[in-house]
């Protein structure tokens, strides 16, 4: 199992979630990870992982961040800075999206939500929090609209599994008949939340954004009544494994500002029929030209554990490196991704992966590598 943390100077503070003392008093394992400190795992990677492919995980998502977009002119913007059709949301749906620059290239993955006409929540990611703040800020200057980022007075809890619905039973009834993508705010134990159904791990799942205070109660909650059934508390090492498994991207190793959704086999969350949005013009040429390089999975024939920045060739051409790799727990093989240099590669293409000096056998499989039933 493989997880990388992130590295950090020695005068840097690292920051703690509203649930930092109940990790560690459950135990875990912290490490630094974009400026916070978060749990890697609690038990193990294995026992998490597998815990949310058949029952539930509980995971502190509270690092990212969370940025409420209000007024006339809100819609307006996201359409702007967003390669999605932000204009098809109805109130109470949420849409993955890819926020770009002018060449094209990924600012940020995010998930916008309509709350209601005129409202929305974008949730970003914890590395890129404060310039997507800035970039939305700069963008929405001298429209009708008011942004406000709520992330350092709310925590996120993401709750993922099978089991997931019958968990969240215990928390909040109204919440369980949402639909995936669902997004609603309510009141709960005399406060305003918001919760969301998408996830990052395959697996249905529910995210609860709340205030600081009521994130130990929430977490707590949830744990009891998914003891019975093996809930597990999850760190971020299962998140990794998961995620790669379920063909989602992780800013800043698969995808960036120099590369482009097409690039990253994302190109759904581009809608060139939107009159305009930023990148447009860079993707349609993109588009007409083709493409130079693809993100493609590869999974070793032999038993073996995939290594971030591994060299990957076939017939002794190099095709490019590892972006992210693990040990996938469901398939018991060796999975990873790469921008690699012939874009046409088909499933079941031989290809070799140079680990430890030595060449290992792969081949190009299917994404995303694991799908739900």
């Amino acid at each position: 199992m493989y997880f990388q943390e992130n590295s950090m100077t020695a005068t840097e503070t690292l920051k703690h979630t509203a649930l930092h003392s109940l990790h560690t008093d459950l135990e875990g394992k912290m490490v630094p990870f974009h400026g916070w400190e978060l749990p890697v795992q609690f038990s193990s990677i294995m026992k998490e992982h597998n815990a949310v492919r058949t029952a539930a995980g509980l995971f502190d998502v509270s690092h990212m961040g969370q940025v409420f977009i209000e007024g006339p002119g809100a819609l307006t913007l996201l359409q702007k800075i967003n390669s999605n059709d932000i204009s098809r949301l109805k109130d109470g749906r949420s849409m993955y999206s890819h926020m770009l620059n002018e060449a094209g290239g990924v600012v940020d993955d995010v998930i916008v939500s309509r709350i209601e006409e005129g409202r929305y929540l974008v949730v970003v990611n914890a590395a890129t929090r404060e310039n997507d703040v800035a970039w939305i800020r700069r963008h929405g200057e001298g429209l009708d609209l008011e942004i406000e980022d709520r992330s350092e007075s709310l925590a996120m809890i993401a709750l993922q599994g099978p089991q997931a619905a019958e968990s969240m039973k215990a928390l909040c009834l109204e919440a369980v008949p949402l639909k995936r993508f669902g997004a609603m705010k309510l009141e709960l134990f005399g406060r305003t939340v918001w919760i969301t159904r998408t996830g990052y791990t395959g697996e249905d799942g529910f995210e609860i954004i709340c205030p600081h205070e009521l994130a130990t109660r929430v977490w707590q909650t949830l744990s009891a009544r998914g003891a019975s059934f093996g809930l597990l508390p999850c760190g971020l090492g299962a998140r990794d494994t998961l995620r790669l498994e379920a063909g989602y991207l992780l800013y800043g190793s698969d995808v960036d500002e120099d590369h482009t959704p097409f690039e990253a086999g994302y190109g759904w969350v581009v809608k060139l029929k939107k009159e305009t949005f930023i990148g447009k013009s860079a993707l349609e040429k993109q588009v007409s030209e083709g493409i130079q390089r693809r993100l493609t999975p590869i999974q070793l024939v032999e038993r073996g554990v995939l290594r971030p920045d591994a060299v990957v060739s076939c017939e002794g051409e190099v095709l490019g490196t590892l972006s992210s790799a693990t040990f996938s727990p469901t398939l018991k093989a060796g999975i990873g991704v790469g921008y690699f240099n012939r874009p046409d590669l088909k499933s079941g293409t031989p290809v070799s992966v140079l680990l430890h000096g030595r060449e290992f056998p792969a081949e190009v499989a299917d994404s995303p590598f694991y799908k739900r039933s």
